[in-house]
């Protein structure tokens, strides 16, 4: 598997799926906490539209990665039309950006991740195929899962659909997508996880992110 080709597909399926979404679902909760849909697509293509330069710049006035995140998100997502946003992953398939650590493995991991945020969320039936899903749940370790915010302590994640689980303790199963997310720090709505760890990684309330 060429990991460029599968980011490239990955782009052209996500800019098809932000394209095909009705305007009143642009402003529904994503799974990443405090983003709308729009925040969430208007952050997928920021390493795209930005220097290293600009990066840096907006790094330093924010006073932090998160915080200099979510800032662009929001200033981009109010800034740009939805066919801007589908465009910008559309026209960029195969741009080399890679995030800061993690390579080009990581570059996958963040369009997959934050496509599902929003697909999940709205309750889309997208499946990413699993080998595009193979090396990112191969790279899930006790750090990667710390940095994400994911507290899989005394859980084993046991995929339903493919041959692949991590950690130890109470089973938590599901897709492997699904444990993916988790993997990445997400709750899911409910009915999604099984297992009797299922009510820790899953949202309480149906409107709210986690």
């Amino acid at each position: 598997m060429d990991i460029r080709d599968e980011i490239a597909a990955e782009r052209r399926e996500l800019a098809e799926m932000l394209e095909a979404l009705p305007a009143a679902s642009w402003d529904a909760p994503s799974l990443c906490a405090g983003w709308r849909v729009r925040e969430v697509a208007a952050h997928m293509s920021m390493g795209f539209r930005y220097s290293f330069a600009k990066v840096a710049s907006e790094l330093v006035r924010a006073r932090g990665l998160h915080r200099m995140t979510d800032r662009l998100a929001r200033r981009d997502a109010a800034a740009m039309t939805h066919a801007e946003m589908a465009a910008a992953l559309r026209d960029n398939a195969r741009h080399p950006w890679k995030p800061p650590v993690g390579g080009i493995t990581a570059a996958l991991g963040h369009d997959v991740v934050h496509g599902l945020d929003i697909g999940v969320a709205l309750g889309l039936d997208r499946r990413v195929p699993h080998e595009r899903l193979r090396p990112l749940l191969e790279s899930v370790t006790p750090r990667t899962a710390k940095f994400f915010g994911a507290d899989l302590g005394g859980v084993e994640l046991r995929a339903d659909d493919l041959d692949w689980s991590f950690g130890s303790g109470t089973p938590l199963t599901g897709s492997a997508q699904d444990l993916l997310l988790v993997a990445y720090g997400r709750a899911l709505p409910a009915g999604r996880l099984g297992g009797d760890a299922r009510e820790r990684f899953t949202l309480r309330d149906a409107g709210r992110v986690s």
